[in-house]
């Protein structure tokens, strides 16, 4: 029987090395104690000797919002912030959103007030009516026909969208983890790099994440690759997320190098404790990680709207899912191993995490190829986890 090293050392040899690869990958897989894997096969950037290492920094994306989440929920714990309460009480502009119905004879947006008001609860489960132009044809209509920015931008006017129905209508996926962070700024008086730098990455001893990559972290950071039709891998030299941006935008912003991701991990399987201090109270810890949609709200598979940056491959198709606070909670055991109960969410350009509080592991895997649902890493990443389940648990 493989030990864990060497049932994970295989999958990472074979994404990096086969006829189609990708161009590195750094995978670690956790207890509530320490880091029990650590592997980190293949380059930053397609064509060079630098090696992947585990000291690589990430553009993590949409794992970023489990770590802006924790901010919104440290706000609640504290008395600081009704989840119930309208979300304008705190961040006016949020008040300002309209609801899109969609585009008249000329292609001019029609858009309404909506019948009730946004609730930060609303916004950590994607229930608010906000969405991504990536997974949707309206907002991609507003991007293509009325300059509505990219979130990449990580600019004010990208955050401002109309939304796409009444807020607790339904789930759609898109800025909702942002506009709850500007919740957060606002109660707290701070940016929430600031925020996070005090009451997460201190208290967890994190120093390699950020929204604004230091010299140092910009030296060690992996490069965006692009599939193309063919199969190569081509560098997206000149594209990176931006430093010093507008907004420090929590839905997909933050840098960051995977073992300090791997310590933001071990405080969910720890029940809000970290090394240096107590992030999250054990009984919001057990709040969070509960589903929390309620019908008609439910999940759904992300569409392939723009497909340069997403194959809309369904995650664990057919297996009954939940929206926590801020994660995806699985009703039912996957394919991998992880059981009901576990957690887990993405990034666009292929990264995956999970953890498991009943059998307290979890796992991190990085890579920068797009689009979403890369057909060597994303089945990389899930003969990772099953790697984990067959060996340890």
């Amino acid at each position: 029987m493989s030990t864990l090293a060497q049932a994970c050392d295989a999958v990472l040899e074979r994404v990096t090395t086969g006829a189609e690869r990708v161009p590195g990958v750094v995978a670690m897989v956790t207890n509530e104690t320490e880091n029990i894997y650590e592997g980190a096969a293949g380059v930053r950037r397609w064509g060079s000797d630098d090696p992947m290492t585990e000291d690589t920094v990430f553009a993590i994306l949409s794992t970023s919002k489990a770590v802006g989440g924790t901010a919104v929920l440290q706000c609640v714990e504290e008395g600081l912030l009704d989840f119930d309460a309208p979300a304008k009480d705190y961040a006016p502009e949020i008040g300002d959103l309209q609801v899109l119905e969609g585009f008249d004879a000329d292609g001019n947006p029609q858009l309404r007030p909506p019948r009730r008001d946004i609730t930060t609860r609303m916004l950590m489960l994607h229930t608010a009516g906000l969405g991504y132009d990536i997974f949707n044809e309206n907002y991609n209509r507003l991007a293509q026909e009325h300059g509505q920015p990219s979130i990449l931008t990580c600019s004010r006017a990208s955050l401002t969208t109309p939304l796409l129905f009444d807020p607790g209508d339904r789930w759609e996926y898109g800025t909702n983890i942002d506009w709850a962070c500007q919740v957060v700024e606002a109660v707290r008086g701070k940016r929430i790099g600031e925020v996070l730098q005090e009451r997460v990455f201190a208290p967890l001893g994190m120093d390699d994440m950020a929204f604004t990559r230091t010299a140092d972290m910009k030296a060690r950071t992996a490069i965006f690759h692009r599939r193309e039709e063919d199969g190569s891998l081509s560098p997206m030299d000149d594209f990176a997320l931006p430093d010093d941006p507008e907004v420090e935008m929590t839905g997909h912003g933050l840098y960051a190098r995977i073992p300090d991701y791997m310590k933001f991990i071990r405080m969910w399987l720890n029940d809000g404790a970290g090394p240096h201090g107590r992030v999250l109270k054990p009984e919001t810890v057990r709040f969070a990680v509960q589903g929390a949609l309620q019908p008609p709200q439910a999940l759904f598979d992300l569409p392939a709207v723009i497909p340069a940056l997403t194959h809309g491959t369904p995650f664990f198709p057919g297996m009954k899912k939940d929206f926590g606070y801020s994660f995806m909670v699985a009703r039912e055991e996957a394919p991998t191993g992880r059981p009901a109960g576990g957690i887990g969410w993405h990034g666009l350009a292929n990264l995956f995490y999970w953890f498991d509080r009943k059998n307290r592991v979890g796992g991190f895997w990085a890579t920068q190829v797009l689009p979403f649902g890369d057909p060597v890493s994303f089945p990389g990443y899930m003969a990772f986890e099953t790697a984990v389940y067959d060996t340890i648990c």
